[in-house]
């Protein structure tokens, strides 16, 4: 039962807003709760708002009663910004719409567009959007703005910070801010005269502090998306451009982005890329420096045990297997629109780095299957190494970044941090040409001595990060839930307090997706951690990263794979520990028709997972388990009768189309309901689109 202020949300809300797109079943609030990150809180409320007028709505009402908002798209992100534990407001379906503009100069989109899908819209004119995080083709424009997303290839300069061109957002108070827009930009001045200010106020006072000044200069050399960006500060003078910046990586801590329009830039026509594989990681670090001045699009660094973690792919090179443990990759990737000119940037790569020797030979490769490898491996790292975890355990990804300069350094001392708390599945990969690094291992959360031994990683990690290296907690992939404890430790007492009065001019009273970024909690990274419970053995090698739900033909209709395996392993744990009995039954109540009745099973979302997760089978076998001794002898009768069987439906199609022409439609469709309803069910619907039955095909001639 909701508590009475959460009731009255949903009661005034249902007014204005489809009730059916209001949910409050336990099955559903838990599904779409779920986000790629190691946290889990259960929303009360989850809406699917579909339009501005919605969001205007849900955010005066939830002002008014005092009820916190998180807002979300794809939820792909991994560090727990997109979870809440009162209510998510999901902007996917619905916010669809783009526009190109100027000539195809820029792009305007809405939240709910994944990112891959944006760059479809610009594939035509030979451009892209900048951003290009590994799992763009997941992710939706919402999240790839509120978490100043980056990638492999767009480094500092194409990130989602530099190519923003305006924004469209609803604050705390309802109000619209359109930077496109003139008339709306004179009316936000205008009326928010009070929050200008405080922002020139901000401007002002980190412009004429030298040493905060410089100090922000220096952060964002390198990839940096802990706490707010301040940079706009001392980038812009303009204090609507240092808004609109603002929300760049602010995680939706800030407004609602209803839509945000991209500068777009070139999508090469010519690439190609080559795996090289050096004998340290000392020599890979080495090179990246070397190939920083160089024609490079991406120079990804992958160590021994990322490639460890792909060699069995059946398209991966046998010599995989004999790499020596120093062993390390470069994934270098080069691009142009001229052919030829490809081939000279190839060549100069090769000249930069000829005085550091390769463990083999190497090759720049356009092959579309061997180019695709390469970049698969890459790519896929980050679920593959979660697929190769213990079952039961959770799978976590950091992010860092560190000068160039220090990179080799960076890398072993990381190394060294693993191995003193034993995390022997760690990985290492990452943009080695930015200096941003990321490691992936798994971690158990089900006992205290895990929980402490994660505490005292992250401890070091902060320590190792800013006061050795001068580096950045987070890269690219936002601060969230589990380094917003660390953002005082990176920037310092007076940045930090600078990024508490940004948050508190826009969300003066804590109620836009509190506690991300800005937390006051120093152990707020070791609670609400998501339990990963053992359900089945199609399943449970999924680290719910959310990378099929765009294939799934199913969702938001009810449920996406992802999801369907979160309700799976909820119903396995609440099983196990018999925990809340009353639970187990609410979700089992709805899971039929959620879970199993309207999923295709057509392995569509296998094709999208990294690993190879086909919760289409999965489904099959809870179907399996479902039916009673009666269906299966009902199923294996209709097995071994096909032809009979075929038959009776040929003509009983017949019939009813027979009697469609005669009684029409209307007649029809009341008679199907009357003997649906006095059938209790068993006789199924009319539907106008039902075929005709077919003539028997003849297999003699």
């Amino acid at each position: 039962m909701l508590a009475p202020s959460y009731q009255k949300l949903k009661d005034i809300l249902s007014k204005s807003i489809d009730p059916k797109r209001i949910l409050t079943n336990p099955l559903q609030t838990l599904a779409y709760g779920t986000d790629a990150s190691f946290y889990r809180l259960i929303p009360k409320i989850v809406i699917l708002a579909h339009n501005e007028t919605e969001v205007i709505e849900i955010i005066k009402q939830a002002k008014l009663l005092d009820i916190a908002l998180t807002f979300r798209a794809a939820g792909t992100s991994l560090s727990g910004q997109a979870i809440t534990d009162s209510v998510l407001v999901v902007a996917t379906h619905g916010w669809k719409n783009f526009e190109l503009l100027d000539n195809n100069q820029k792009i305007k989109l809405e939240p709910g567009i994944v990112g891959a899908r944006a760059n479809t819209f610009l594939a035509p004119h030979g451009l892209k959007i900048g951003p290009d995080p590994a799992s763009i083709g997941a992710a939706m424009v919402g999240g790839i703005v509120a978490n100043n997303a980056s990638g492999m290839c767009c480094g500092t300069a194409q990130n989602s910070y530099q190519t923003i061109a305006d924004i469209r957002i609803i604050l705390n108070d309802g109000t619209i801010l359109d930077t496109a827009d003139l008339e709306s930009v004179a009316s936000f001045k205008n009326n928010h005269n009070g929050l200008i200010q405080e922002i020139e106020t901000l401007r002002d006072a980190i412009k004429s502090d030298e040493i905060l000044y410089h100090l922000i200069k220096n952060k964002f050399k390198i990839k940096n998306t802990t706490g707010y960006s301040i940079n706009a500060f001392v980038d812009y003078q303009d204090p609507i451009e240092i808004i609109k910046h603002l929300m760049v990586g602010s995680e939706g801590t800030l407004a609602f982005i209803s839509n945000v329009t991209f500068q777009t830039i070139i999508d090469e026509k010519y690439k190609s890329c080559s795996l090289l594989i050096f004998n340290t990681i000392q020599d890979a670090c080495n090179a990246t420096i070397l190939l920083k001045s160089r024609p490079v699009a991406a120079v990804e660094l992958l160590d021994r045990e990322s490639i460890r973690s792909v060699e069995n792919d059946p398209e991966a090179p046998k010599y995989f297997k004999t790499l020596p443990e120093s062993a390390c990759a470069l994934l270098v990737e080069c691009r142009d629109n001229d052919l030829i000119v490809l081939h000279q940037k190839q060549e100069q790569i090769r000249f930069q780095i000829q005085s550091i020797p390769t463990y083999t030979d190497y090759e720049f490769t356009s092959n579309p299957k061997q180019y695709y490898f390469n970049w698969k491996a890459r790519k896929g790292l980050l679920p593959t190494v979660g697929g190769l975890r213990k079952n039961g355990t959770s799978v976590i990804i950091e992010d860092v970044a560190f000068p160039l300069s220090q990179l080799a350094d960076a890398c072993l001392a990381l190394k060294n941090l693993f191995k003193k708390y034993e995390y022997h599945d760690a990985v290492l990969f990452g943009h080695a040409l930015e200096g941003n690094l990321h490691f992936v291992f798994s971690q158990d959360f089900s006992n205290q001595a895990e929980i402490d031994r994660y505490e005292k990683l992250m401890s070091e990690l902060a320590i190792l990060v800013v006061d050795r290296f001068d580096g950045s907690l987070k890269a690219e992939h936002g601060t969230g839930r589990n380094m917003a404890p660390f953002v005082e430790k990176e920037w310092g007492t007076k940045a930090y307090e600078i990024m508490k009065r940004i948050k508190n001019i826009f969300d003066p009273h804590n109620k836009i997706n509190p506690d991300v970024l800005i937390n006051p909690d120093p152990k707020a990274h070791l609670k609400n951690l998501k339990p990963m419970p053992e359900s089945h053995a199609i399943v449970d090698k999924c680290m719910e990263c959310g990378f099929c739900e765009p294939h799934c033909v199913s969702e938001g209709l009810t449920l996406s794979p992802r999801q369907r395996i979160v309700i799976a392993r909820e119903i396995s744990r609440l099983e196990e520990t018999n925990e809340n009995p009353q639970r187990l039954t609410d979700i089992r109540k709805d899971v039929t028709y959620q879970l199993d009745e309207t999923c295709a099973t057509d392995g569509l979302c296998a094709l999208a997972c990294p690993v190879y997760i086909d919760t289409g089978k999965f489904v099959k076998e809870w179907r399996a388990n479902q039916i009673n001794a009666s269906d299966r002898k009902t199923a294996a009768y209709i097995g071994s009768h096909m032809a009979g069987t075929t038959a009776i439906l040929r003509i009983g199609l017949k019939s009813v189309s027979f009697f469609h022409s005669l009684f029409g439609t209307k007649i029809m469709k009341a008679l199907s309901n009357g003997f649906h309803f006095i059938s209790f069910g068993k006789v199924p619907k009319w539907i106008p689109e039902m075929p005709k039955g077919a003539n028997k095909i003849n297999i003699k001639n």
